[in-house]
This record gives structure tokens, C-alpha cells and sequence, in this order.
């Protein structure tokens, strides 16, 4: 007798409340998709940023982040509009809510700075997923961002949570381009003119090769005598590369220079200490 009378009223139920609840879900599933795709569409017409490729970095960013926001608040809506229909009142729900986010706006003041900052960090576009950062002390790719925090992942594989409001220096690795930065030691019997001929040939031979060619922007160049250490002289050499390039490039350098440097009989010394025996053996 249960059974039926609950059948008895299930059928009519589903008839109405149920169809729309079915209906209510759909038309969200489909805002949802239709925003995204909005979305998307303004923000790769109206996003621009300098290069191809830091242009798509914040877009990305915004896509995902914008995309997100959407998506809370259409299910959000969804779900305050199903309750009614399970017969349960929304408006205390509502009250309650607004109570409660009185209560956290006390209580969770760090959660509002990390909004905020998060909020700040993307229309500035200090930085865009994808990017190589340091934030503070931790270094790495930038593999997601939102309103409240910053995903890194570092050289090791290491994923570091960073909360947005926590930072309080950000250093950005890879925004429009990068610096090849070597300090290159030569001894002191060193013919610098001639160290600082083969240092800017062996430049110029990597910025025309093909292989490399398109990472470089600027040949990397000896910009002469940087420092006196103790047991070498230290020649500055700078050239500007693509964004996250300037590592590939430093590396396939530095091996060039020793092979240069080997063919031409320049020394890289390395200390050495000499020792002076005094009294009788």
C-alpha cells in the first residue's frame, strides 16, 4: 500500500518537477558549453599581447580562469533553481548565506587577500600559465592559475600551491624574452683581444646556425673585462634569446667556447694553490 501510494505520487512528480529539473540541468549544461565557447571567442579577438606565443599564454590564463567563474555561478543558479522543487525553501538558504559570508568575511580575511591578489595578478598579467616564475623563494612552470592560487611545478617534478596573497615579490622568467648571462673565466697570460674575437665569433656562428638560429634574437657578445678574481680574469658575455630559450642556448655556448677555446689554446684556469716549503728536509 506504501509502495503504491508513493508510485501514485512519484508519476505525477516526475511529470512536472522532474521534467524540469531534467530540463533545468540541460539548459545549464548547455549555457555553460555556449559561454565557454563565448568565452573563448572574445577573448581571442580582443587579447593581445606583444608576441604569437605570449599572446596565447594569456589567453589561456584568461580563457580558463573566466571559464571557471562561469561555470560556478551557472550550477550555482541550477541548483538553487532545483531545490524548490524537492519542496525545500531557498530563501533561509539565501539568508543563511549571506549571513555566513558575513561571518567569513571576518573570519577569513586571508581568503579575500587572495582574491584580491589573484584578481591583480591577471589584469596586470604579471604572469600567464605556461610561464617560467619565481614566486618569493620557489621557482617554476606555471601550470595553473585562479583567483586563489598558483600552481608551480619545479625542475625537480615538484608541484608547489602557492596562495595568491602570500607572494610578495614575482619574478617573471619568460615574458617577451630572455638574456643568455655568462661570466667566462680566462687566465691571466691571456691575450684578451684575441679571447674576446673567438668569444664574439663563436657567438655570431651559433646565432646563424639553423638549428638555432630561431631562438636567438641578439648574437650573444664579450662586452669585455667584467671583474679581476683571484685566479682568472672574468669576461662578460650578453645576447637575447626567445622567452625560455635563454637555457638551450647558454648551454650549446658554453660547450662552443671550450671546444673554441681548446682549438685555440686559450686557457679557463681553475685554482690552484702554490705551496712554498721553508726550513730544512
Amino acid at each position: 500500500m506504501i509502495i503504491q501510494n508513493f508510485l501514485q505520487n512519484l508519476i505525477p512528480w516526475l511529470l512536472s518537477s522532474g521534467i524540469k529539473i531534467v530540463l533545468i540541468l540541460i539548459a545549464a549544461a548547455l549555457i555553460n558549453r555556449v559561454g565557454k565557447r563565448f568565452i573563448a571567442k572574445m577573448v581571442v579577438s580582443g587579447v593581445k599581447d606583444g608576441t604569437k606565443e605570449g599572446t596565447e599564454k594569456r589567453q589561456k590564463t584568461l580563457i580558463n580562469i573566466f571559464s571557471a567563474t562561469l561555470k560556478i555561478i551557472i550550477w550555482l543558479v541550477a541548483i538553487m533553481t532545483i531545490l524548490p522543487e524537492f519542496g525545500i525553501n531557498v530563501g533561509p538558504i539565501l539568508a543563511g548565506a549571506g549571513i555566513l559570508g558575513v561571518a567569513l568575511g571576518f573570519g577569513a580575511q586571508w581568503m579575500i587577500r587572495d582574491f584580491l591578489a589573484g584578481l591583480f595578478i591577471i589584469l596586470e598579467n604579471q604572469y600567464r600559465v605556461g610561464d617560467v616564475v619565481c614566486l618569493d623563494s620557489t621557482c617554476g612552470l606555471v601550470e595553473d592559475i585562479d583567483l586563489r592560487k598558483t600552481i608551480l611545478r619545479d625542475l625537480d617534478g615538484t608541484v608547489h600551491l602557492i596562495s595568491n596573497g602570500e607572494v610578495k615579490k614575482t619574478s617573471n622568467l619568460s615574458k617577451r624574452f630572455a638574456r643568455v648571462n655568462l661570466n667566462v673565466s680566462v687566465a691571466y697570460k691571456e691575450n684578451l683581444d684575441k679571447v674576446i674575437e673567438v668569444l664574439n665569433r663563436v657567438g655570431k656562428e651559433l646565432a646563424e646556425d639553423p638549428q638555432w638560429k630561431d631562438m636567438i634574437i641578439k648574437a650573444p657578445q664579450a662586452l669585455g673585462v667584467d671583474n679581476f678574481a683571484e685566479s682568472a680574469i672574468i669576461i662578460k658575455v650578453l645576447g637575447e634569446t626567445k622567452a625560455l630559450k635563454q637555457w638551450d642556448v647558454s648551454r650549446e655556448l658554453r660547450k662552443r667556447i671550450k671546444i673554441a677555446f681548446d682549438k685555440e689554446g686559450i686557457e679557463i684556469p681553475f685554482p690552484q694553490i702554490s705551496v712554498w716549503p721553508r726550513g730544512k728536509f
